[in-house]
């Protein structure tokens, strides 16, 4: 309750015994050294996901204090530090009938100004860490608010599989299991079909996630695309001179889990995003391959289930690429002409470019007298966009206003979606605060996720904050954007004659110098950077949302409707 956080396990206790190096207790070394973590030396850990061995260190020393308690050889061990430093030597305080570490550490607010920890962020990690480590269980409580959660999966990641396909009707009732070590490096699939359009493909390497994907994802992908194409034309479900399926068309539909363990990865940046071992390649590959043959042998109606969902994926993907040419000859989609509506801006740098999406032509021309012509695009869009979580592509791509959207980006969507294409590199969804405005603002962000989702993870796409209010009173104008803003304003006028309160529902209601002011002026604006903290439960969300299936839908509006802060009645 002092905003401490306690981390306690059942191991064997870290050494408490001289290191022949430093000359301190091998406890003390680990908690202030550098590059002394127990992923060294391959006789601590199998496998480790860090890199530099500098985690308990660096705990240490960003928190304003820390106390370790280490249960190891029938004693427990203690020793505390603050802002890094020992302020004693490890000491024995007591028994111990079992063993394992326990630290308790505050972070220093001096470097970190109100630390506050994020309970659902840390159980999403926290339950996905557990779904990579079958049978292990981890406990989380907060006992700021009384909220704990346990975690512990014996399906490991099948269960992983079972709960994200948990809102979607499947192809086949049990997740496939394929699992392998070779050479050292463990190779864990888990995969399941399900009646949907895309695919959700997660993979993690040392319990990692690596949304970038990498080496073993390429294995996977690899091994999935010719596995399916051999046995469709094995079984007929193909003929001879009918084409292979694509690598979209057998990831139609397809959630999968991979997970790789492997002595020395070597993954592409700080962040982890991208594993880049070249090796894992062809084991996963091989691993998958064989598994995954295996498993269609001995189960012939899953495997008619899985082709035949492929192959429809196959001719959707003809049927929309005949669309598509006739509605590119049609429209001109593609062809570099920009959309008439577009209020383009003179810069062509696209890093000093930024396009507003505007609900409504009467917002949009407002933005477009009041932008700044140099750097500021204005692309107004009438209406409601099309829900593109249940459209499929002929029907998307047939959509007037999310054509234009496409051509004004010029970068073009899904798997030819080329980030050096875009004329844009701020992306500025601006719409009104109120209901429709909203829905309008979640249609957007599905279509960005489900089809320019490179355009979300590179940082491009961010959402205006226009003002609620406007306070008026002798000598003072005020924009406020927040309703607690709006009361502490309103008690600060207490007493004050003649207030006026002004609330914008529609960004149509503002002049064009308002809107400048407000919301578009880069000096005095705020924009939100939209970002994927957790993408399994953003997948999730956004089916949830807005998706076909509406008994989730019901199930998530019961649970959050006490939490509701502006409804519109």
């Amino acid at each position: 309750k002092d905003n401490a956080i306690k981390v306690e396990d059942n191991g064997r206790g870290i050494p408490v015994e001289t290191h022949p190096v430093t000359n301190k207790s091998a406890l003390e070394t680990v908690m202030t050294t550098l590059h002394a973590g127990a992923k060294f030396g391959g006789r601590t850990y199998q496998v480790s996901g860090g890199l530099h061995g500098v985690g308990a260190s660096v705990v240490n020393a960003l928190s304003s204090w820390l106390r370790v308690n280490v249960r190891r050889d029938g004693k427990i061990y203690q020793q505390e530090y603050r802002q890094g430093i020992p302020q004693n030597e490890v000491t024995e305080v007591g028994q111990a009938s079992d063993t394992g570490t326990t630290t308790i550490f505050c972070a220093d607010e001096e470097i970190f100004n109100g630390a506050r920890y994020d309970f659902n962020a840390l159980s999403e990690r926290l339950r996905e860490m557990a779904y990579l480590n079958k049978g292990l269980e981890i406990c989380l409580k907060d006992e700021t608010r009384d909220s704990e959660g346990t975690f512990y999966f014996e399906g490991g990641i099948t269960s992983f599989v079972r709960h994200l396909n948990r809102n979607r009707v499947v192809r086949h009732r049990q997740p496939i299991y394929i699992s392998k070590t070779v050479n050292s490096t463990i190779v864990e699939v888990a995969l399941q079909y399900n009646d949907g359009f895309t695919e959700s493909i997660f993979s993690f390497a040392n319990c990692v996630n690596t949304p970038d994907g990498g080496s073993h994802l390429t294995g996977f992908r690899t091994a999935l695309t010719r596995v399916l194409n051999d046995y469709a034309h094995k079984n007929k479900f193909l003929k001879e001179d009918e084409p292979n399926l694509t690598g979209e068309d057998v990831r139609e539909g397809l959630t999968a889990v991979i997970s790789v363990k492997l002595t020395e990865p070597q993954f592409e940046g700080q962040t982890k995003a991208k594993l880049g071992n070249p090796e894992v390649k062809g084991v996963v590959e091989s691993v998958v391959g064989e598994g995954l043959a295996l498993y269609l042998e001995e189960h012939p109606d899953d495997l008619k289930r899985i082709i035949e969902k492929c192959i429809l994926a196959a001719k959707a993907r003809e049927a929309a690429r005949k669309a598509r040419e006739l509605i590119v000859k049609k429209s001109g989609l593609f062809s570099g002409t920009l959309p008439g509506k577009l209020a383009d801006c003179s810069e062509k740098e696209p890093s000093l470019c930024e396009l507003y999406l505007v609900e409504g032509d009467s917002a949009g021309g407002s933005a477009k007298q009041g932008r700044n012509r140099r750097f500021q695009a204005i692309l107004p869009l009438r209406g409601k966009i099309l829900n593109v979580e249940k459209a499929p592509s002929d029907k998307m791509l047939s959509h007037e206003e999310v054509r234009t959207i496409i051509t004004a980006l010029g970068a073009g969507i899904d798997s030819e979606f080329d980030l050096s294409r875009l004329r844009y590199h701020r992306v500025i969804l601006m719409t009104d605060a109120d209901v429709d405005g909203s829905h309008i603002r979640t249609l957007l962000l599905t279509f960005f996720f489900r089809h320019m989702v490179e355009l979300i993870n590179h940082g491009y796409l961010f959402i205006a904050q226009p003002p609620l209010y406007r306070i008026k009173a002798p000598k003072l104008e005020q924009w406020v954007y927040s309703e607690q803003e709006k009361t502490e304003e309103l008690h600060k006028l207490k007493g004050t004659r003649n207030v006026e309160l002004q609330r914008y529902k529609g960004l149509g209601e503002m002049s064009a110098e308002q809107l400048w002011e407000t919301t578009m002026n880069p000096d005095t604006r705020t924009l939100l950077t939209v970002n994927i903290e957790d993408a399994p439960k953003a997948d999730h969300i956004f089916r949830t949302l807005m998706g076909d299936e509406v008994p989730p839908r019901k199930a998530f509006i019961q649970a959050h409707a006490r939490s509701v802060k502006n409804l519109d009645i």
